[in-house]
């Protein structure tokens, strides 16, 4: 039964009588409990103590620092941290530093790489990639130029304790250290090579690599490039290479880390032998590959361009060291031994794989990646085709590849396939001549054939044109002992098209291709000094002059000169051009009238001008220029040469850069030493005359004129050998020559300028002396002519064909009379003079009758003119003031 409430509270009101021994407190759910009435209060209340000169930031204080304010003896320790962050933002740390304090790296970096170093093995990804772009971007180029053994002591030890680690990671991640060390110091190879070679045969064994990481198997094939890079090709570069490392100064503390002794390469050529088999497996891993997929990626295709680079390389040092005989092949690998190991290898796992595409033949076009790989396998088999002794089935194979590589029928029709068709099969350019002087006739043709296409097709700027014209020359222009090619034979029939094409190539390439053209002119110069010695090519060079006209310059028939290619290329180029010239057995008129078109051009430098010069006489000596044609050619450049200014004084210009006269007067020279040179001077003499005569009539400028007078005095002897009728046609263009030359001499000449105004007048005045001295009748001749000039006007036909300048009359006199004082100033000359006084003074007279005359039409300056030059000649005909009627 339930109890009753009456009960209950009868209990309770019990309860508080008789007293509790423990009062419960109820407590409510959140609330904290209060402190015990028994508990200790711990609580202790304090103010800060301020101490100066203890903080942590006043002990930095002038030292470099992070951006988190780390020193750099900090960061170092930090990079050794068990967490891999702190130990990546370490390593950033200092990249930071370095970047802010230069100073410090150069200070501490033997102590930075000795730290660093440890991270190489690092087991974070991460940390070695932020280590190694460290040592790239800043402490290895900052410390290239410092003494490179104990870098290279500090690095190697831990790369090779990385090459052997247990992750296989890390391991490719050495050799990715190891290629930064050699690329920056490319001697330390020498001190580790057999060592390095080792690691990466144990690294290329594990068919894991292939599979696991191509990135980076790429980056340590890459290495190995470089490796292998630096073996030598000669006896001189091993010897470099050893002394260089050897021949360092160790610093003390890190002696013992380096070998007591450079190995050598001779100690390692058995090492690059046991590389290839391993290399060739592990580019046949790569064939199913290749097998399975139409296009090749990125990565694999690296990996096996550097794979066959790697076998090219190590198979050349190998044959390298069998023919130098090294002391160390002898119980190592010889000629049999390689026939029997690296022969077989390459025959039977190498080449038999070739070509390399989807379907593995030759009627289809290949992937751009394909086609290079397949040009890299072709390239090893004929670098190497004489000592592995290939099958005659396996000869055609590559010789076929070869063929429609020229062709281009085997890559792509797109732009890029082009530009990489253009690119690589340059490679296959220089064993054409080796394969054409060993392969039989069908094939010899088949290969000239495509060779040839290939040279026509090709731009004209492209490497492949300049690897086609190297090849070339080494076909038409072989060493002693190879035999030349008769008519039957294919390679006679192309060289003849290569022969012909050249000239028609250089002047296409005009100037925008100097080196091209440079090229050519050598390939040129080649073929001429072959073509002395050889007859079948003699006749094919000498044509080569008519296509080259176009090539120095040519005649317009308006006159005008149109200049060639050979003015605007540099002068090495033209010197071979010119030196060219000599070796063809005759020029003839049309070559020699190109050339002087080119010796005229104002832009042409004067030792060109004068190497023309000296090459063609020497040319001439030897028979090869008809002596007609030798004298026109001379002739050619004195009359038609262009000099500026035209006006003859002052001699001294004013800016002497604008004038050419002083290069004129040494042509002059120059041509008048070469016609003494020619043999006999009467005959040289007769062949010149009427042609001088000719030029002189059609009234050159002064300074051309000049030169050929001077031409006509350099052969001409006393008593003269101008026939009379040249001396009655010389003595009235020398009346009209004289006045000319008087009327440019100015009048207001002042002491400063009168020994120059002599010299300029003497030199023009020069070879009319001599010709004068030679022959009387020419001076009396040329005397009267100026009297009868004096009164002609200047329409008629006399003034007109014998006078340029002087044509008014009172300039006329003023000329005549500034000659004849001139004259009477050289003592020889006045001597002359002096004999022909009555035609002096008919001169003098005619003079005083026009001044006199009523119907002379003159004003009184002209008549003032006149009347001064009057007294002047007066004085020096010594005809006295009584015999004369005074004006």
């Amino acid at each position: 039964m339930p109890r009753s409430k009456a009960s209950s509270k009868k209990q309770q009101k019990q309860q508080k009588q008789r007293g509790v021994d423990f009062k419960k407190i109820k407590r409510k759910l959140g609330r904290k409990l209060p402190p015990a009435k028994n508990a200790t209060d711990t609580e202790i209340k304090s103010k800060a103590i301020v101490l100066p000169e203890q903080s942590v930031a006043s002990e930095k204080a002038g030292l470099a620092l992070s951006k988190k304010g780390l020193t750099l003896k900090e960061l170092l320790q930090q990079t050794s941290h068990h967490n891999a962050k702190v130990r990546k933002d370490a390593l950033l740390g200092i990249k930071d530093l370095f970047q802010r304090y230069p100073a410090e790296l150069r200070l501490h970096r033997y102590v930075v790489i000795e730290k660093l170093r440890e991270r190489i093995s690092d087991n974070d990804r991460v940390v070695r990639e932020t280590l190694f772009q460290l040592l790239k971007t800043l402490v290895f180029p900052a410390c290239k130029e410092d003494n490179q053994g104990p870098f290279v002591s500090l690095m190697m030890a831990y790369i090779f304790n990385a090459m052997t680690h247990l992750a296989f990671d890390v391991r490719l991640m050495a050799f990715k250290f190891c290629d930064l060390v050699v690329q920056y110091y490319p001697p330390s190879f020498s001190l580790y090579a057999e060592k390095i070679l080792q690691n990466y045969e144990d690294i290329l064994r594990q068919n894991q690599c292939y599979l696991q990481d191509k990135g980076k198997l790429k980056s340590a094939l890459a290495g190995l490039v470089r490796c292998l890079l630096l073996l030598p090709c000669n006896k001189r570069n091993i010897e470099s290479c050893e002394k260089n490392f050897t021949g360092q100064r160790i610093l003390h503390a890190f002696e013992p880390d380096v070998p007591t002794e450079s190995a050598g390469f001779s100690l390692i050529i058995k090492k690059p032998k046991d590389l290839v088999p391993v290399l060739v497996n592990c580019f046949q891993e790569f064939i199913p590959l290749v097998h399975s997929m139409l296009l090749l990626d990125a990565q694999s295709f690296d990996c096996m361009h550097y794979i066959l680079q790697c076998i090219d390389l190590a198979v050349g040092f190998v044959i390298y060291g069998i023919r130098q005989g090294k002391p160390a092949l002898h119980g190592g690998p010889d000629v049999a031994v390689w026939d029997q190991t690296i022969s077989s290898v390459l025959l039977k796992r190498f080449f038999n794989v070739f070509p390399l595409n989807a379907t593995h033949n030759l009627s289809e076009k290949f992937d751009d990646r394909f086609f290079i790989l397949n040009i890299v396998i072709a390239q090893i088999f004929l670098h190497y085709s004489e000592w592995i002794c290939p099958p005659a089935v396996l000869l055609e194979k590559f010789l076929e590849f070869i063929e429609v590589a020229l062709l281009g029928k085997i890559c792509s029709d797109t732009r890029s396939g082009k530009a990489v068709w253009e690119k690589h099969v340059l490679s296959l350019l220089p064993f054409i001549p080796k394969l054409v002087r060993q392969v039989s006739s069908d094939w010899k043709s088949r290969l000239l054939q495509a060779f040839t296409k290939t040279f026509e097709d090709c731009s004209l700027d492209s490497s492949l044109k300049l690897a086609c014209l190297s090849a070339i020359e080494e076909m038409l222009v072989p060493t002693d002992e190879m035999v030349c090619p008769d008519s039957s034979d294919p390679l006679f029939e192309h060289q003849i098209i290569w022969i012909r094409a050249l000239p028609v190539f250089l002047i296409l390439l005009d100037d925008k291709h100097p080196s091209s053209s440079q090229v050519v002119l050598h390939l040129l110069l080649r073929l001429g000094q072959r073509a002395c010695v050889n007859s079948s090519f003699a006749w094919e060079y000498d044509n080569i002059q008519y296509s080259l006209c176009k090539f120095y310059g040519s005649c317009q028939e308006e006159g005008g000169i149109c200049y060639g290619p050979f003015i605007r290329l540099p002068r090495d180029s033209q010197e071979l051009s010119v030196c060219g010239l000599y070796y063809f057995s005759y020029l003839d008129q049309l070559s020699l009238n190109s050339i002087a078109c080119c010796c005229l051009c104002p832009e042409l430098e004067p030792f060109v001008l004068f190497r023309i010069i000296e090459v063609l006489h020497s040319s001439f000596n030897n028979g090869h220029i008809q002596i007609a044609d030798h004298i026109s050619f001379f002739v050619t450049l004195l009359s038609r040469f262009k000099v500026f200014p035209e006006n003859i004084y002052p001699v001294v210009e004013n800016d002497v850069k604008i004038s050419n006269r002083g290069t004129f007067k040494l042509l002059t020279n120059a041509v008048c030493s070469c016609l003494s040179q020619m043999g006999d001077d009467s005959l040289v003499f007769q062949l010149l005359e009427k042609v001088i005569l000719d030029q002189l009539l059609s009234k050159p400028p002064l300074d051309n004129a000049c030169a050929m007078l001077r031409m006509l005095v350099m052969l001409d002897s006393k008593p003269t050998r101008l026939s009379e009728q040249s001396i009655i046609t010389l003595s009235k263009y020398l009346s009209g020559y004289l006045i000319d030359v008087g009327h440019c001499i100015p009048e207001d000449d002042d002491d400063t300028t009168e020994s120059a105004l002599i010299q300029t007048c003497y030199y023009f005045f020069l070879p009319c002396f001599f010709l004068f001295d030679r022959s009387h009748k020419l001076l009396k001749l040329a005397l009267n002519m100026m009297g009868s000039l004096i009164t002609e006007s200047t329409t008629s036909p006399l003034s007109q064909n014998y006078i340029q300048y002087a044509m008014d009359r009172s300039n006329r006199i003023n000329a005549i009379v500034s000659t004849l004082l001139l004259m009477h100033k050289d003592a020889k000359v006045k001597t002359i003079i002096s004999l022909f006084k009555v035609e002096m003074v008919n001169i003098l007279q005619i003079i005083h009758s026009l001044q006199s005359s009523e119907e002379a039409n003159m004003n009184i300056e002209e008549r003032h003119k006149i009347q001064c030059a009057y007294d002047q000649l007066k004085i020096i005909t010594g005809v006295l003031r009584n015999e004369l009627p005074a004006i």
